[in-house]
């Protein structure tokens, strides 16, 4: 059985839909919660999926969160030698830092369900499985540049850097396929405070649309998944 290891920063953002997903394609999965494990572990370098995961805090944060050092070390050397590295949202900005570019503040939060649109890159990977006009979970208030040597894949109109690829064995997705509706109701609890204060985000709202939303965008991303870990896998 193949090993993947999730890096976890909040107990709530997991690998949700995306768990089943990894172990209908072999993979034995464990966690390793940011906050309090050790992430200059071997492990991290040995298994043959690392996925990273998002949560609240910036990726540019070391100084509140020393953690993030081992971890974007782990990231940065894993890319270096062609070991599969899987991220989203803050697992993508983690990515993007480990590749030496720049994470920061959007001026905004991306919060809800709606659409991407696909560079010619993105349409020839495994983003294609996407169909047009697929509404996706943005929930991000950082951007980041695009890593130099990335290929660029995915934006929204007031973001320009969402997905990027590098090689065939990195794959970064600042918005998140995996999170299902039942999924949703974790983090409407887990970033009420965020919620509450960002203008025209309600809890409402955000749990209508994932019932309208998430039933379609779960089994694409899926295949996503399964399309990259296709090519991955050779």
């Amino acid at each position: 059985m193949r090993s993947a290891v999730a890096i976890r920063h909040v107990a709530f953002e997991d690998l949700d839909a995306f768990a089943p997903a990894l172990a209908a394609c072999g993979y034995k999965v464990s966690y390793r919660d940011a906050p309090i494990d050790d992430l200059a572990g071997g492990d991290l370098a040995g298994c043959d999926l690392l996925v990273t995961l998002g949560g609240p805090i910036g990726a540019y944060e070391e100084d509140r969160y020393p953690f993030l050092k081992a971890e974007i070390a782990a990231i940065e050397k894993r890319l270096k030698t062609g070991k599969p590295v899987l991220g989203l949202c803050l697992g993508a900005q983690l990515m993007a830092r480990a590749l030496g570019a720049k994470v920061y503040p959007a001026g905004f939060k991306e919060i809800g369900w709606s659409g991407i649109s696909l560079s010619a890159a993105g349409r020839a990977s495994p983003l294609a499985r996407l169909a047009p006009g697929t509404r996706v979970l943005h929930w991000h208030g950082d951007t980041f540049d695009l890593p130099s040597g990335a290929t660029h894949l995915a934006s929204t109109p007031r973001t320009p850097n969402q997905a990027f690829a590098v090689g065939g064995h990195g794959l970064a997705l600042q918005f998140h396929l995996e999170v299902t509706a039942a999924g949703l109701e974790r983090w409407l609890v887990g970033h009420a405070v965020e919620i509450g204060t960002t203008p025209r985000v309600t809890v409402p709202r955000l749990r209508a649309d994932a019932a309208k939303f998430a039933g379609e965008t779960v089994p694409q991303g899926r295949a996503v998944l399964d399309a990259w870990l296709d090519g991955v896998n050779g």
